[in-house]
């Protein structure tokens, strides 16, 4: 029987163009990124599940029937009648730089775990073998939500469920940051992999060197980190072991969206399949690797590459 993962989040309606002109529409956001690349480097053998809420709308149908294209199971979505799918526009220049505008205060992620439905779908999740969020997943929910979600995840890991964190720090998702600081703290307490982006943490926690940053995220109890440094090399500490393993040259960058969540999904893949930690690195190099020579954040399945 295949492991089952199910990665929680909110997957947004993305536009991208000029203002006034013809726009392309698909769907995006950085826990969808890495499910759908889960989903797709791992196969039969992992269950890959979304975690989130959406309306009854068109746009949420359509969402719906994208995640089941890309073979992740909906099971664990909640509908919201009043609620719609957040938005978000990438507006681009004549020089190819890109700006983003974000509709999504009242976007019906947000309120997934509200209320007695919220508190069902929380524990529905226990029949799970890992749990995935991101920091984004964290920062969208509502206080009652968040507050509900911290509560409830040491029940669900004494029930056996895996806990992996991406820390993904947007600073504008949030009122300060004390407020993340503190709610990223709590949600470490409960986490057994932790995927982070150094200049994240950087921001978040004030580290000047990845050996404070492993330092802190030891002493929260986490036992398995893997720290993201761009086109640097990934820095690994598992089982008292530090490892290092360089990122693959990339001749042209074309754009970098979703190369953070790509190489999670590429590092979990491996994981969750019985790969080492370096042999990991390397899958998710190699993905990421290809998806920023590509324009998009989740690339035509056709490119997705051979693994190391």
């Amino acid at each position: 029987m295949s492991a089952t993962i199910a990665l929680m989040g909110e997957c947004m309606i993305e536009m991208h163009g000029r203002p006034g002109q013809s726009v392309h529409q698909t769907f995006g956001g950085d826990s969808f990124n890495t499910a759908a690349y889960l989903a797709r480097l791992a196969g039969s053998s992992l269950k890959v599940e979304y975690v989130t809420a959406l309306g009854t709308d068109s746009f949420s149908q359509a969402m719906r029937e994208r995640f089941a294209r890309e073979g992740v199971g909906t099971d664990n979505v909640r509908t919201l009648e009043s609620r719609l799918p957040g938005l978000y526009f990438i507006e681009t220049d004549e020089a190819g730089e890109r700006r983003f505008h974000y509709w999504r205060s009242e976007a019906a992620a947000r309120f997934m775990f509200d209320g007695e439905e919220g508190e069902q779908l929380l524990q529905s999740l226990a029949h799970c073998d890992t749990l995935y969020l991101s920091g984004i997943s964290l920062a969208i929910l509502t206080g009652e939500g968040r507050e509900r979600l911290l509560a409830g995840l040491p029940a669900l890991r004494e029930r056996g469920v895996r806990v992996v964190f991406d820390n993904n720090y947007r600073p504008r998702l949030w009122p300060d940051v004390d407020d993340a600081r503190q709610a990223h703290e709590a949600l470490l307490a409960q986490v057994d992999l932790a995927i982070v982006t150094f200049e994240d943490d950087q921001a978040l926690f004030g580290f000047e060197t990845p050996e404070a940053l492993f330092d802190f995220y030891h002493e929260q109890g986490v036992s398995e980190i893997v720290i993201k440094r761009g086109a640097e090399s990934c820095l690994i500490e598992h089982e008292g072991r530090r490892h290092e393993v360089a990122g693959e040259r990339v001749d042209k960058v074309v754009d970098t969206t979703a190369a953070g969540d790509s190489f999670s999904a590429g590092y979990l893949a491996c994981r969750l399949t019985g790969g080492d930690v370096e042999q990991a690195a390397r899958w998710g190099h190699r993905l990421a690797g290809t998806v920023i020579g590509h324009r998009g954040a989740i690339i035509d399945a056709q490119y997705m590459p051979d693994m190391p």
